[in-house]
């Protein structure tokens, strides 16, 4: 084993950014590393500290960068320069060797600290079009990391590293079909569609599908509304939908994929990561507002590779999605070739290989 290192991993604010954090630090502390994780004061990652008990975790503020031009910039630079100043603190009295972001502007206030400490800095990046804080905190990285190759080109003085994106040691091995159904009351003969919004939000997505399972009886829904739509979905659904089961938030993610057969979700990175690790196929719909529509990017890659169906939110319709999951599951063996073109496109040892690159810098 290399020497016994002690590791920040700077990555809240979202699930995009902790998850492939906690896998990070999962497969550090595996190989004998100290870890600490920094997350924001936000309720995703309050509850991923519950969660991963095992891990250890600080917070430190949450930081969002307005417009360049706008008159909030001068209070954006005198909070990130206070919130450099608290992970300096905190760096040197865990005596870091070295930092991680996993992307954001919750990951350049930790970066910049432990470059000025002398640390070893690394910034990750799991989009197909990079965001503008880690392009900007790349300039303080001994290397950048990225999960999609497509993003080597934003980052052209910099030292790459292709390593996929980490995903969390519960996924790696799932629950059998049959016990999955049978804990979360479902059929396991049905084919199973999965129905995910992301955590910024699908409400009108949310309703598209609800019309759209009422059109499909023979076939199973599980929807994760998020807390926020849970209510107004279950309104629309009525009492006539025995195979659609609505669940708000859902912690038990290894049993939803276990059962699960094709996805609808956004195009997020983490979570594009997830389902082509296990093998999924997918209809992606972007997040419409998206900084620089980079889920659009992201979808358009795994679309490429014949792993997914996009179809932005501006253009789609019930009639539309009812089409799309009927040809994907029951047309020939689109499902299978799509499912195999996914996990082409997944990297089974990304948490892996971004360990293996901060031991050996």
């Amino acid at each position: 084993m290399e020497s016994k290192k002690k590791v920040v991993i700077a990555c809240g604010g979202t699930g995009g950014h902790l998850f492939p954090g906690v896998a990070v630090a999962q497969e550090m502390k595996r190989r004998g590393h100290d870890v600490r994780l920094l997350i924001s004061e936000k309720k995703v990652d309050a509850d991923a500290s519950e969660k991963y008990g095992d891990l250890e975790f600080d917070t430190v503020p949450a930081i969002g960068k307005p417009a360049t031009l706008s008159p909030k910039i001068i209070p954006f630079i005198w909070k990130m320069l206070k919130t450099t100043a608290k992970c300096k603190g905190l760096l040197k009295n865990f005596g870091a060797d070295a930092v991680i972001g996993m992307g954001g502007f919750t990951s350049l206030p930790p970066v910049m600290a432990a470059s000025k400490l002398g640390a070893k800095t690394f910034v990750h990046d799991s989009n197909a079009l990079p965001g503008k804080a880690n392009r900007l905190t790349a300039k303080w990285c001994d290397k950048v990391l990225l999960g999609m190759k497509e993003a080597r080109s934003y980052f052209p003085q910099s030292e790459i590293e292709i390593t996929g994106t980490p995903v969390r040691e519960e996924l790696h091995s799932l629950p059998s079909r049959e016990s999955a159904a049978k804990k979360l009351g479902l059929d396991s003969s049905l084919k199973t569609v999965l129905v995910m919004g992301g955590s910024q939000g699908a409400k009108q997505l949310n309703t598209l599908v609800v019309e759209a399972s009422k059109a499909m009886p023979d076939i199973q829904f599980i929807h994760i509304t998020g807390n926020f739509d849970h209510d107004r979905v279950k309104t629309e659904m009525g009492e006539n939908c025995p195979n659609h089961r609505l669940i708000a938030f859902c912690d038990d993610m290894p049993s939803i994929y276990a059962i699960t057969d094709l996805v609808i979700m956004r195009s997020g990175a983490s979570s594009l990561s997830e389902i082509s690790y296990l093998g999924l196929a997918s209809i992606l719909v972007p997040y419409p507002y998206a900084a620089d529509d980079h889920q659009t990017k992201n979808a358009e890659v795994f679309a490429a590779a014949n792993a997914a169906v996009i179809r932005q939110e501006s253009e789609l319709d019930a009639g539309m999605l009812v089409a799309d999951i009927t040809n994907v599951l029951t047309e020939s063996d689109n499902l299978e070739k799509m499912s195999v073109a996914s996990a082409a496109l997944g990297v089974k040892d990304a948490a892996t290989r971004v360990c293996t690159v901060i031991e050996s810098v």
